[in-house]
């Protein structure tokens, strides 16, 4: 029975490369949902790429001009190419795909879209998504030059893996500013996924982001379904149930995870289990030492009160002890504008600052932000501040 198991699942994966290798070389609109991109972006972009992408979402607003973007499953470069326009010259976009038809696809436009753009920053690469590190052209080279042909082979062949992660990895650490993903997550084996999103964290330097698109469930789906070839390929009963998709960011590291987009609709329905496109963004840059600097944040509302992803709670209108970098964190995004941020009267210098416990949600009274001998009293003014009079 388990051998029968394992037969079935090893036939819904190969269909993915069969059913994407197909989809290469003609249309297959069983691949995809409606999406609706900027069509000034399509403009440079062949139809013969068009009419081959096969996607659930657009995660590309979420790029930023002059980053270094990285595109999971980048298939024949539709994502790649409009995310090329938005980083513009002094940006860089690299693809990722596993399936040489559709990267054959990708390569050959290159050259009249760069021609078209005035310049070429998109480089596609043979690699397996969850395992960034491995280039694959890279292996195939040294296959080529030292054939596994027995066992002894197989063992120096893992060595030569691990040589070629190491020394030149596909995509090296804490390279990309932004990484994309379009409906492909769906289709990595489950027991590859704690490391994809591993991969995922790895890549991308602090303060950047994951934005993601991918078709989610709302339940569970029964292994017999996850094991029919064409429900897999078709990304369907790869799906991850929706709460654990955002769990798995979490899980690698992400903090403010965010559902920025999410199909109302399900996109199909199998079984009574609902299938819907959602699209999420996650930030990498919490990692680090916590250190006391004396500083608060206050929520603003409009809830009573909220926790992040550590398990701290911020209480509306209270002054929260928060570390230096938890306090500069919810000033950026996606936290703009949700605190108040309050600085000691007194600045304490980073190199004097010790460790602060972050284990515990404290309250930080006023006079620890102004001094216990702070004993000011201003005059009346005129105005409330420089915007404009109180009356």
């Amino acid at each position: 029975m388990k051998t029968a198991l394992l037969d079935e699942k090893q036939v819904a994966e190969s269909s993915v490369y069969q059913r994407y290798a197909a989809a290469a070389q003609a249309v297959e609109p069983a691949l995809c949902c409606p999406v609706q991109y900027s069509t000034d972006l399509l403009k440079v972009i062949p139809q013969e790429i068009i009419e081959r992408d096969y996607g659930c979402g657009d995660p590309t607003p979420y790029v930023r001009q002059g980053e270094t973007v990285l595109d999971l499953g980048s298939g024949g470069g539709k994502l790649c190419y409009i995310a090329a326009q938005v980083v513009g010259p002094e940006g860089r976009v690299i693809g990722v795909d596993c399936n040489r038809e559709m990267l054959g696809l990708a390569r050959k436009h290159a050259p009249a879209v760069a021609e078209q753009l005035g310049y070429a920053n998109v480089d596609f690469r043979y690699g397996l998504i969850q395992d960034l590190a491995l280039d694959l052209d890279q292996l195939a080279a040294e296959l080529s030059a030292h054939p596994v042909n027995d066992p002894a082979g197989y063992l120096e062949l893992r060595h030569t893996e691990e040589r070629l992660r190491r020394e030149q990895p596909l995509v090296a650490d804490e390279s990309v500013d932004c990484v994309l993903s379009n409906c492909v997550l769906n289709l990595v084996r489950q027991q590859d996924r704690r490391h994809l999103f591993a991969e995922i964290f790895r890549v991308l330097r602090r303060g950047g982001r994951a934005a993601i698109s991918d078709i989610v469930s709302d339940e569970s789906v029964p292994q017999r379904l996850q094991q029919d070839p064409e429900l897999w390929s078709g990304c369907i009963t790869g799906a991850f149930r929706e709460d654990e998709f955002l769990e798995a960011f979490e899980d690698a590291g992400f903090h403010g995870i965010e559902i920025v987009k999410r199909q109302s609709e399900p996109w199909r329905t199998v079984e009574g289990i609902e299938f819907r496109s959602v699209t999420v963004v996650a930030h990498k840059g919490k990692q680090g030492p916590c250190l006391e600097r004396g500083q608060a944040v206050s929520y603003r509302g409009p809830f009573k009160k909220v926790q992040d992803d550590d398990g701290h709670t911020y209480f509306r209108g209270e002054r929260m002890v928060v570390c230096d970098k938890t306090f500069n964190l919810l000033q950026q995004e996606p936290y703009t504008n949700m605190f108040d941020a309050i600085e000691p009267r007194v600045v304490v210098p980073l190199e004097d600052a010790k460790p602060l416990d972050c284990r515990r949600s404290t309250r930080r009274h006023p006079r620890e932000t102004k001094g216990l001998e702070y004993h000011a009293t201003t005059e009346a003014t005129n105005g409330c501040s420089d915007e404009g009079s109180c009356c």
